[in-house]
C-alpha cells in the first residue's frame, strides 16, 4: 500500500505568471525543453507531482499550472467533490456539452509561449489529464505546442462521445495537424466511464491517422487509488497518476515511458 500524504512541492520553484492580464501560480522544475503538465481533478495531487518529476528527470523543464484545488493535497472524496462542483460552474471551464472550448485554454497557450521562450528548442509539449485532458489538444492551436498528449479526457461530462471544443477550433486543429504533421498521443482504460470508446472514436474521426489512441485493460489499474478516485471516479481512469502501478514491466509504467519517449522524439 502506498503512503497517502500531502506533497510539499519543495523541489519546484513557485512562480506567478501573467498571461493577458490573468496571473496564476505555476510550479516549475528541471532543465531542457519545456513541457506543460496540467493537473487532473481534484488538483495537483501527489500522483500528478510524481509524474511531473518523472518528466523532469527525463530531461525536461516541467511547468505545472495551478488551475483548481489545493496544490499538493492528497485527494480525499469530500474535498474533491467540492473542487469538481466549483470547476463545473467556473467561467474558465466548459464542463458540459454545447459549451465549446474552455476559456482557460487561451491562458494555457500563453503559458506554452512563455515556456518555449524560456527553454528554447523546436517547441513544447502539453500533457492533459482527466478534466484537462483535451486541453493539451486545444493548446496545439499555439504553434509552439508540437507534442500534445491527451490522457483520459473527461469533458464534456454529460456526453460520452463529445469533444470539448467549438467547431471553429476543431477545424483549426485539423488544419494545424494536417499542415504541420503533428501527432496526438492519447490513453484511456477500456472500461473508463468518464473517457469512453465513443470519445476516442470522435477524436479518430476528427484527426484521422494523427490520433494515436491507446487503450489499457481495466485489470491494469492500481487497486488502491486515493479516496476521490475510489469513491467518486469509481472506475479505472488515471493511467499515469492515481491508477498507475509503479512496477517494472507494468502496462501503466510502459504508458509513462511511451509518453516520455514521445516527448523526447519531438522536443
Amino acid at each position: 500500500m502506498r503512503e497517502h500524504s500531502d506533497d510539499a512541492i519543495a523541489d519546484f520553484s513557485h512562480r506567478s505568471l501573467e498571461v493577458d492580464g490573468v496571473t496564476k501560480t505555476v510550479h516549475v522544475a528541471g532543465s531542457g525543453p519545456g513541457v506543460v503538465l496540467m493537473p487532473e481533478m481534484p488538483g495537483i495531487s501527489p500522483d500528478v507531482l510524481r509524474f511531473a518529476r518523472w518528466v523532469r528527470d527525463a530531461g525536461f523543464t516541467v511547468y505545472v499550472p495551478s488551475l483548481f484545488g489545493v496544490d499538493g493535497a492528497y485527494p480525499t472524496a469530500e474535498a474533491g467533490e467540492e473542487v469538481v462542483r466549483r470547476a463545473c460552474v467556473s467561467a474558465e471551464f466548459r464542463a458540459f456539452a454545447g459549451g465549446g472550448t474552455s476559456p482557460v485554454t487561451r491562458w494555457l497557450r500563453g503559458l506554452a509561449r512563455i515556456a518555449h521562450a524560456e527553454c528554447g528548442g523546436p517547441g513544447v509539449g502539453a500533457i492533459g489529464l482527466c478534466f484537462t485532458g483535451n486541453f493539451a489538444l486545444t493548446m496545439a492551436l499555439e504553434p509552439a505546442v508540437i507534442a500534445p498528449v491527451v490522457n483520459h479526457p473527461s469533458l464534456p461530462l454529460d456526453d460520452p462521445g463529445g469533444l470539448e471544443f467549438g467547431d471553429e477550433d476543431a477545424a483549426a486543429l485539423r488544419d494545424r495537424i494536417s499542415r504541420d504533421g503533428l501527432k496526438v498521443l492519447a490513453y484511456r482504460f477500456e472500461g473508463d466511464r468518464w473517457c469512453t470508446g465513443q470519445r476516442f472514436a470522435a477524436y479518430q474521426a476528427l484527426l484521422g491517422d494523427a490520433f494515436d489512441g491507446r487503450v489499457l485493460p481495466d485489470t491494469a489499474a492500481n487497486t488502491d487509488p486515493p479516496p476521490f478516485f475510489r469513491d467518486v471516479v469509481g472506475t479505472p481512469h488515471s493511467v499515469v497518476t492515481a491508477h498507475l502501478v509503479d512496477a517494472e514491466g507494468h502496462p501503466t509504467l510502459r504508458a509513462r515511458d511511451e509518453i516520455i519517449a514521445f516527448l523526447t522524439e519531438r522536443l
